[in-house]
């Protein structure tokens, strides 16, 4: 949902910064952070022949200060990273340039492991490596939002997190004092690493922009010196990327030869790749606490769903790599966490072709039809009403198109609550679904209701037709009554 008040403070910096004319606002979908970003279209105004900007929302003020700071700085050496245009007298609101749609994550779930890809992976190595170690020289390490450097203290805080937001809450017993013992020694033996170049600290495929076959970063407002090791082992082990072994071995010795390169002088490559499997392995813990927090804590669903492939990304890495250092207690605990019934209790369950279960999901009005007659004899299942969600039907614009066609989405998703509102439904209907599935029930019925039977209900009916699909892979019977469709999906 848009926020008068930042429309307000946008379009009070636009004409601050010269421009005058009318814009078109667009809100992107909010991921982990509390930053909110827009895409804004200016129709007569443009600057470096772009007419199109993204605009950030936040009140972090240290944190806008340190990205900007750090952009400003990268951007003088020729990185590739956003050009900062404009801030406003608060710093919660700044103009940056447009790096298109398209991450390097979408790349490669659309074209698959093809050599184009690879050399994408290898464009971002390579500028990564001119990041750190070139953009790192001159930068000034005040601008950091939390610690200067990735020591010792940072890395056992990484430990902590993984401990306290993932690992407690499975609640296998473990001697505390012995795991902190090997904590306190794992923690020595990475921070014995050099931490003299800039560290991005959350260098992934999700965090790199594709535009016109070259890349770009975003996202490294939380970055601090480190070592080089640690953005390369967040890449190349990233769990939604899934990179196969040979991949990841070839693209680090590529790297390698980069970071020589910066450097003016040869690396011990046995020492770095020591230290590097050190890295991936407080990366892949990291990641978990992360998702652990945001997961298990927040109850966010997206953080949830990524445990499995995180812990079968560790499982991987601790059947065939060594982490550089002997650290029994702790080894045998991460053993345990990537047992299949650890890992089966973060999967959703699955239907499959001998599942009965059909979820009938119609749309409907309250005015014209009013509520959907039940045919299955259960005389079960959920009536959501949508009327608490703004009616984009009042507006001329809408009247004659809906919940199907895109400026319906885009109002319902940007200036309204449905977004909000969706996420208790799938909450509260996964829960049946789930019980249902175990115990081969055959029907559940979900209502979507509204004024019309025309926007929000039918929005909402597809929304979560996809979201069950997706997750569960249930058989769906889907009606939009007052538009007279039926679709099934098996």
């Amino acid at each position: 949902m848009i926020h008068e008040q930042s429309v307000q403070e946008i379009e009070a910096l636009f004409k601050q910064w010269g421009c005058n004319e009318k814009l078109q606002i667009e809100k992107l979908p909010q991921s982990g952070s509390d930053r909110v970003y827009y895409r804004v279209h200016t129709e007569g105004f443009t600057f470096k022949r772009n007419n199109r900007f993204i605009v950030t929302c936040n009140e972090n003020i240290r944190e806008n200060k340190s990205f900007i700071a750090f952009s400003r700085h990268f951007h003088s050496i020729g990185a590739p990273v956003p050009e900062i245009y404009a801030v406003n007298d608060k710093n919660n609101v700044y103009i940056q340039q447009d790096l298109g749609q398209q991450s390097l994550l979408q790349v490669l779930e659309e074209k698959g492991l093809t050599d184009e890809v690879y050399g994408l992976f290898r464009k971002s190595l390579q500028a990564l490596a001119h990041l750190q170690i070139i953009g790192g020289r001159e930068l000034d390490y005040d601008w950091c939002i939390t610690s200067r450097e990735f020591g010792q203290q940072a890395i056992m805080s990484d430990l902590l997190y993984f401990k306290y937001y993932f690992l407690d809450p499975l609640k296998i017993p473990y001697d505390k004092e012995l795991l902190l013992q090997d904590f306190d020694k794992f923690s020595k033996f990475l921070a014995d690493t050099p931490h003299r170049y800039f560290m991005f600290r959350d260098f992934q495929s999700r965090n790199i922009m594709v535009r016109d076959h070259d890349v770009f970063f975003i996202d490294y407002q939380g970055g601090m010196k480190g070592a080089l090791q640690y953005d390369v082992a967040s890449l190349l082990w990233q769990a939604k990327a899934e990179l196969p072994d040979d991949w990841k071995n070839r693209l680090l010795d590529e790297y390698m030869q980069f970071a020589e390169e910066y450097l003016g002088t040869s690396l011990n490559r046995d020492e770095f790749i020591s230290h590097y499997n050190g890295y991936v392995l407080i990366r892949l813990l990291q990641v978990l606490g992360a998702y652990g927090f945001r997961g298990l804590f927040e109850r966010k669903a997206h953080f949830l769903t990524s445990i499995p492939l995180a812990l079968r990304n560790l499982k991987w890495f601790l059947d065939n790599r060594n982490p550089g250092i002997s650290l029994p207690v702790f080894e045998s605990l991460l053993a345990e966490i990537v047992k299949d019934e650890i890992i089966s209790r973060f999967e959703p369950i699955r239907a499959n072709a001998d599942t009965p279960l059909v979820v009938r999901i119609n749309s409907f009005s309250f005015l014209k039809t009013g509520y959907p007659s039940d045919t299955t004899g259960t005389g079960g299942g959920y009536v959501f009403d949508c009327r608490g969600i703004l009616n984009p039907g009042r507006l001329e614009e809408y009247k004659t198109i809906t919940g199907r066609d895109k400026p319906v989405k885009d109002f319902l998703e940007q200036k309204t609550r449905m977004e909000e509102f969706l996420g208790h439904v799938y909450q509260t209907v996964d829960i049946t679904v789930e019980d249902y599935i175990k115990r081969g029930f055959e029907n559940l019925t979900v209502n979507f209701g509204c004024t019309g039977g025309q926007h929000r209900s039918v929005y909402a009916a597809d929304a979560l037709a996809r979201h069950l699909r997706n997750k569960y892979g249930v058989k769906i019977e889907l009606r939009h009554i007052e538009q007279g469709i039926s679709e099934n999906k098996y």
